[in-house]
């Protein structure tokens, strides 16, 4: 890992009009994560999915995309990381017109998995150019809270859009709006981004692609399956598969000299720890977002346009937490920044317990909480990883972050999803009004969903009371996972104290002798 040094040169103007450039992309494919979360009612009349279409047509974006990132950072490492930005944006755009205008459900699937790939090229390519912008260690600090405010905040504002889209325009148009952004994204970076590439980055294993596909996607699809459904043999088969080729990926990383993920990259001091942190700060985040969302919609009663508009206050301070986070650790130990974060996320989860089956502003206030102190973790561990890794491998660096960011995110959910369903369960068998049948007490067990159908159908005041009962399972099975979030994040806070000595100063570090090296073609 290079030293802190004085001489790094300070970005300008072009630079950071650039940078502005390249949140484009990262807000639009944040954004592609919840876009549709208001039009399958409306694919559903159209297209007229079957059950398992309509399930692909959510989750294949989200499996191309994570299947797909390790790959597209390290061949824009190879090709340059403008050119792969610019090819994303080319088939991003390409994808976005067929999904718009899909005639039947297999084609929007395709068309959804094309702008997974498309979205794989572009969040590597974006986050590494970002790195390779700013030299100087405080500004690419600051830079990178930015752009991780930037992807918390796109992901809530995707299902406001879409919902806004669809009050005024058909189904397809959540998509097109993903093309004049692609167009001005492919003439303003050839102008303004310089390319960055590694000047010697060997072949390319291709061997690594599928491994590396094999390794990620059973494990993210078996946590998914686990967060919906519960636990079961076959998401517990899944994982394992993915664990067992997750291992022969690994060795054959550490034995081959143009392994795609390079063994150097985890000998920098520093990049390790950023990426667990990373990874276990995200758990925090897709685990409370899990019931909070869900919150103001099942049991506030909220419609999901309601839902999302309310959803999207959190996300106003969590923007500004993440560049407030880089100018306090521009002046102070990082590690004490990165600690403090998590305690700041452990003070949202107990917030909280707080919460009854009526306290709209202390779920949004918990949830603020978690979201701020969450991306001050997240901006700073993300700085640190890529400040140590070398600056011809930051495409490889960041697809391994987001990677991570994908197994937390898929983590939280199953582990605190779980923790949730189990005390659900637990107290509607105990607590479900007398006189239901078995296959009621058995649907009304499932899912809070599930309970009010089975109250809506009862009607009168055991339908009432059942509903009442839920609501405050659901609310209860909320607190439980609080605890265990808390726990997580608090232990958080104790590694990145512990891990001080490889956390200490690493973000300051310049570029020195990249030039020399080659990695800058301009």
């Amino acid at each position: 890992m290079t030293s802190p040094s004085a001489t790094a040169p300070l970005a300008g103007r072009r630079e950071w009009t650039a940078f502005v450039v390249l949140l484009l992309p990262l807000l639009l494919v944040s954004m592609d994560v919840s876009v549709l979360y208001f039009a399958i009612p409306a694919i559903s009349l159209e297209l007229d999915p079957s059950g398992t279409q309509q399930l692909w047509i959510f989750d294949i974006y989200a499996f191309a995309l994570a299947g797909l990132l390790m790959t597209m950072g390290s061949l824009g490492d190879r090709i340059g990381r403008r050119r792969l930005l610019l090819a994303g944006a080319v088939a991003f755009g390409v994808a976005s017109i067929g999904a718009a205008y899909a005639q039947n459900a297999e084609m929007l699937i395709v068309a959804r998995a094309l702008l997974g790939i498309g979205g794989a090229t572009l969040m590597p390519s974006t986050m590494a150019l970002v790195r390779n912008l700013f030299r100087d260690g405080k500004q690419r600090t600051k830079a990178i809270g930015i752009w991780s405010g930037c992807m918390a905040g796109g992901i809530a504002l995707g299902s406001v859009m879409g919902g806004v889209m669809l009050d005024h325009f058909w189904w397809g148009s959540v998509f097109l709006v993903n093309v004049p952004a692609m167009v001005l994204l492919l003439v303003l970076v050839p102008v303004l981004v310089p390319e960055f590439k590694d000047p010697a980055p060997g072949r390319f294993d291709l061997l690594s692609v599928p491994l590396s596909m094999g390794a990620v996607l059973p494990v993210v699809h078996g946590l998914k399956e686990i967060a919906a459904n519960g636990y079961g043999m076959v998401p517990a088969m899944s994982i394992t598969v993915g664990l067992a080729i997750g291992y022969v990926f690994v060795r054959r990383q550490r034995v081959r000299d143009d392994a795609m993920i390079g063994r150097e990259l985890f000998r920098a001091r520093g990049f390790g720890p950023g990426v667990a942190l990373n990874t276990v700060a995200m758990f925090a985040m897709m685990g409370s977002a899990y019931f909070t969302t869900q919150y103001l919609q099942s049991v506030l009663g909220m419609g999901p346009l309601e839902a999302a508009l309310w959803s999207t206050a959190p996300s106003l301070a969590v923007g500004v937490a993440a560049p407030v986070a880089g100018t306090i650790a521009a002046r102070t130990d990082r590690a004490r920044v990165i600690a403090a974060g998590f305690l700041i996320a452990a003070a949202g989860f107990v917030l909280l317990l707080l919460s009854g089956t009526d306290s709209l502003w202390i779920v949004l206030g918990g949830a603020a909480v978690i979201g701020c102190g969450i991306v001050t973790v997240m901006a700073l561990v993300s700085d640190l990883a890529l400040a140590a890794a070398p600056p011809e491998k930051a495409g490889s660096a960041a697809s391994l972050l987001e990677t991570g960011q994908e197994f937390g995110g898929a983590l939280g959910m199953a582990v605190l999803g779980s923790i949730g369903a189990a005390v659900y369960r637990r107290d509607i068998t105990a607590s479900a009004p007398a006189g239901l049948s078995p296959e009621a007490l058995d649907t009304a067990r499932e899912t809070l969903g599930g309970a009010s159908a089975v109250a809506s159908e009862l009607g009168g005041p055991a339908g009432a009371e059942l509903l009442a009962t839920a609501r405050d399972a659901f609310v209860h099975g909320m607190h439980g996972a609080a605890i265990g979030g808390a726990v997580l994040v608090v232990a958080g806070a104790g590694c990145a104290v512990l891990m001080r000595r490889g956390v200490r100063g690493a973000g300051g570090g310049a570029e020195e002798g990249a030039a020399a090296r080659g990695e800058l073609v301009r």
